[in-house]
């Protein structure tokens, strides 16, 4: 039987040497990462007798590098080259583990939260460089293809992290879960090794300022239609997030009258939904333009949400559940590719820095006032709010149907 167009295409795109880098350094980074957070997570708890404020600063350790580093990350991404970046950070964050582990020994242990923190603000340089390897070394039409493959790694450690990072602390010691975390991340540098030199054209920043270039990336975003258009779907994206984020377990108990405990069932229901739904995109993603996926992603979001909030029976639910996993992916996957095709690769990490804690920012906003809107109001229309939200979201990617590079033709005006 002969080879497929799809199976042709899937070839070229894994035999790409660049892919392939990225690729297993993320596999090496989720490890890190997802060791980190569980094991991290359980140790406080069990040093603090679950002191909710000790609990809540290891979100804040992980999160707020987001909102003061994404922009200044992004930028100093786009001043350096991209593969030395990336090492250094990879490699930076290592050291910062191992001396955690040796203050952990010999000191105290409240140290821990610092090895969130620094890899955290870390990421941040890291994540754009590795998007501008994207942008710099995949042919445009495989882009989209190589986001899928990228995202489902993602998905995958969504299920298995949990597992992974709660095994290694229960069955050995923080000390050991501190080992595997700075073992992954020098792997993960090791391989990046591999990756084709930087071309010195990128090295940037001899003649313009920090704070010019800031000033440049803002505009770059301000006069490019799609990407104004993609910040305000991000922006109705988040809000819709944020606002239901933390009642799920609502859902189980008021709406559906059953035991706190079978919000793991729609947990994993949703995961499973992410991990087949990056596969099938990547089966897609050759023949669908982004705006059309991350539409489609968010309209069967608006739907799922609309019924999770009006479902009273557990398997529509679980469904709901299922689906809303199944098109996120088609969210994720459509977001970074239409940055990646609307960006010029010298702006990359500044768009990026300016989106994502766009993304993050108004998540965190309804997050932190769904307890308070849960009391006022009640759970169904929480839940509509959200699908509306969402449809909103869709409303601004309307203009994007008419073309796939609408932003580029505007970057000249910068």
């Amino acid at each position: 039987m002969g080879k497929t167009n799809s199976d042709v295409t899937i070839g070229a795109l894994l035999r790409n040497r660049v892919i392939q880098t990225i690729l297993l350094s993320t596999l090496f980074l989720q490890i890190g990462i997802w060791v980190r957070n569980y094991s991290i997570l359980l140790f406080v708890v069990e040093k603090t007798n679950e002191n909710p404020v000790a609990v809540s600063l290891i979100s804040v350790a992980e999160f707020a590098p987001i909102f003061l580093f994404s922009f200044i990350g992004g930028t100093f991404a786009d001043r350096w080259k991209p593969k030395r970046t990336m090492i250094w950070c990879d490699f930076l964050s290592a050291v910062s583990v191992f001396v955690v582990l040796l203050t952990l020994i010999f000191g105290t242990w409240k140290v821990i939260f610092f090895a969130t923190l620094v890899s955290s603000i870390l990421s941040q340089f890291s994540q754009p460089s590795g998007m501008k390897l994207f942008k710099l070394h995949v042919k445009e039409e495989l882009i989209q293809m190589g986001m899928s493959i990228y995202q489902t790694i993602f998905a995958l450690f969504m299920i298995l992290g949990p597992v992974l990072g709660t095994f290694v602390y229960q069955h050995y010691s923080i000390n050991a879960a501190i080992g595997v975390m700075g073992v992954a991340f020098l792997l993960s540098a090791g391989i990046l090794f591999r990756l084709p030199a930087d071309y010195e054209m990128e090295e940037r920043g001899e003649n313009t300022s920090i704070l010019q270039e800031m000033k440049a990336g803002f505009s770059y975003v301000w006069h490019s239609r799609a990407l104004v258009l993609l910040g305000c779907c991000f922006a109705a994206a988040g809000l819709a997030i944020g606002l239901t984020q933390p009642l799920g377990v609502f859902l189980v108990t008021e709406r559906l009258g059953l035991p706190k405990e079978q919000l793991q069932w729609l947990m994993a229901a949703f995961g499973i939904g992410m991990i087949l739904g990056g596969g099938l995109t990547v089966g897609v993603s050759k023949k669908t333009p982004p705006q059309i996926l991350l539409a489609l992603g968010m309209t069967v979001s608006a739907i799922g949400f609309f019924v999770l909030g009006i479902s009273e029976w557990f398997w529509l639910t679980l469904t709901a559940q299922f689906f809303s996993g199944l098109f996120m992916p088609g969210i994720q996957i459509g977001i970074n590719t239409m940055i990646l095709k609307n960006t010029e690769a010298a702006f990359i990490g500044r768009v990026n820095g300016i989106l994502n804690p766009l993304f993050m920012g108004t998540m965190v906003i309804t997050m932190t006032a769904s307890g308070w809107l849960k009391q006022t109001f009640s759970l169904l229309a929480m839940y509509e709010t959200s699908a509306l939200l969402f449809i909103i979201g869709v409303l601004f990617l309307v203009p994007l149907f008419k073309g796939r590079t609408v932003g580029l033709k505007k970057s000249k005006e910068v």
